[in-house]
Formats: structure tokens, sequence, C-alpha cells
């Protein structure tokens, strides 16, 4: 590629090419209008087995490869999202941070005021939202009432430096936040920690201003994987399966000269779609536009505190169990 072909395409960068990061750096590099620079990870030998698969540069540091591109994904450890974002941010570069944006809502609020504050677009990984299922049960609903969502799996042992409600739950917490459009009033949570230090598995009660309710269950010691999401609304039960890329609807429809309505079922199929491509290229667009993205700095920080809640309330209730068992 020549340097005029380069800068007529929005330059990139990845940092932390982990197992999630490589793929950001492979989607990126067959992305048209995009040039993919470089990579950068801790593990040298990584970084550069990396670069030589995508057809790009492996660079010694952030500084360095920051002085290069105009975006970046940035995919390391949570604990590290601050450090890792800040020489971007503070140079304009726009960020693709993935979830949850930090680990604290101090760490949160830094990202986005830096964000704020030097004009970069921020966008939050919350792939989850680029689910055509998601996007397609998000255009029926109109007032939900009830929503109760189940995110249940096999233990990767990858994902044992967080709990459940960091790894998987706070999806269903930011999905449920985008189709409630209401604060919340409430929240409660119970978990337990099965195979790791951290809890495992774990259920949340959230309690809206307007009367609606969720109920959410996260688990990674489950042996049959299970994604779903229910909504109850006035005049309709929908029912995504994030599987099979389905979507049951429930309607009540008049009958003449009957007092009792009938129930109509339908269910809708969805076109799959790849979610981290289409977060991706949604991405490149904010970038390039200069738009907001669909989950910005703000709606991640809003997840991240009701995850935070949620966790805890669950030390909570732990430590009153513990106080009960030991007849404190």
């Amino acid at each position: 590629m020549t340097a005029a072909e380069v800068d007529k395409k929005l330059r990139v960068g990845v940092v932390g090419v982990g197992y999630l990061g490589r793929f950001h750096a492979l989607i990126y590099s067959r992305i048209p209008d995009v040039a993919l620079i470089g990579v950068v990870d801790t593990d040298a030998v990584r970084a550069r087995a990396v670069a030589d698969e995508a057809g790009c540069r492996d660079f010694p540091s952030m500084d360095a490869l920051a002085s290069e591109v105009d975006a970046v994904s940035v995919v390391v450890p949570t604990t590290a999202h601050l450090e890792a974002s800040a020489p971007f941010l503070k140079r304009g570069i726009h960020v693709l941070l993935e979830k949850p944006i930090a680990p604290t809502r101090e760490e949160g609020g830094e990202i986005v005021r830096l964000a704020d504050a030097h004009g970069a677009i921020l966008q939050v990984g919350h792939v989850e939202r680029f689910n055509a299922g998601v996007m397609a049960l998000a255009e029926r609903i109109r007032s939900p009432l009830y929503l109760e969502a189940q995110r249940m799996g096999g233990f990767v042992e990858r994902a044992t430096d967080v709990d459940v409600v960091s790894d998987l739950m706070i999806h269903d917490i930011d999905i449920i936040l985008s189709l409630v459009a209401s604060d919340i009033s409430n929240i409660s949570a119970v978990g337990a920690s099965v195979l790791t230090e951290h809890v495992d598995i774990a259920n949340a009660r959230l309690e809206f201003a307007n009367g609606a309710v969720a109920n959410v269950v996260a688990s990674r010691v489950s042996d049959k994987p299970t994604r779903r999401i229910r909504v109850f609304q006035t005049g309709a039960y929908l029912a995504l399966d994030f599987v099979e890329q389905t979507i049951d609807v429930a309607a009540p429809r008049a009958v003449e000269g009957s007092e009792r309505p009938e129930i109509v079922r339908e269910q809708v199929k969805v076109e799959p779609v790849k979610p981290l491509d289409q977060e991706i290229a949604a991405f490149v667009r904010c970038a390039r536009e200069r738009r907001s993205p669909l989950v910005d700095g703000r709606t991640g920080l809003e997840a991240l505190e009701v995850a935070l809640e949620v966790q805890a309330c669950i030390q909570r209730s732990t430590d009153l169990q513990r106080r009960h068992l030991s007849g404190v």
C-alpha cells in the first residue's frame, strides 16, 4: 500500500492482541477503507505473530503506535483500560474500548472525561448491541413491563480474572437499560462462587421508576448454554433466543362475537450477522464521520455503575449469609 493510499484511509491500530484483540486486528485488515497500521502487546512474540497474520507492523510501545494512527481498539484486561486508553484519548485519537469500560466508577469517569476533553470518539465494546436479534427485538419494544434475561454457559479458563457480572451479566444489563426508558429505583442480587474465587453464578433484580422490573441471571458454570431474553409489554410477549436467532412473538387478537381474544403466535427468523464485525464497522463509521456511537462512554459507564451495584448487593448478601452460618 502506497503512502497516498494510506492517507485516504482511516489509520487504525490494536492495543492488546490476545484472544479477542487478534480478531479486532483481522477484521480491520479486511475493511476496504481502513489501513491497519499496527498492533502492540506486552507479549512481543504474540504481537509479531498477529502482525504477520494481519499484514501490519508490531510496535514497541503505545506511544509509538499513537504517533501513526487515527483510531484504535483497546483490548486489554479491564484493570488496564485507563492506562491503555489514556495515551490515545489525550491525543484526540478515537478509541473502541472493550467492555466493561473500567473496573471502577472513578476510572470509567476519567476515561469519559479524557474523551470529551480531547474531542475523541469513545465507543465501549458492548458487542451484543450489534447482535441482529437484539436489534430486531429493540424495533418491536414499546413500553416493557417485565424482562427476564438468562445468559448461562460452561466454564472458560480465560475469563477467571473477573466475576460473572463483569464477564457476562453486564451484556444483558446494557441491553435492558437500552430497552427501558426509565431510571433504576432499586437493585437486589445474590450470587455464589463455584469454581473460582470470584462469583460464578448470579441473579439480579432491577426495579425501574416507571414500574418495570427485570430479572437477570448469568452463569459460567452451567452445562447447557442458554442465552435468552423475554419481554412482556402491553399487548405482546416477545422472546429472543440469541443462539437460534429467533424471536417468538405472542399477541392477543380480538375475535368477533367473543369476549376473549385469541393468542396469535409468530416466530421471526433473524438473518444472522457477525456482531464483532458490525461493531467494528460502526466504530469506523463513527470515527470517520465524527458522530456519537450507539454505545458511547456514558452509556458504558451507566452499565458499569449498575454492574458494580449488583456486585455490592451480592457481597452484602454473602456477608449476611456468612454471619448467619457463624451464629454472629
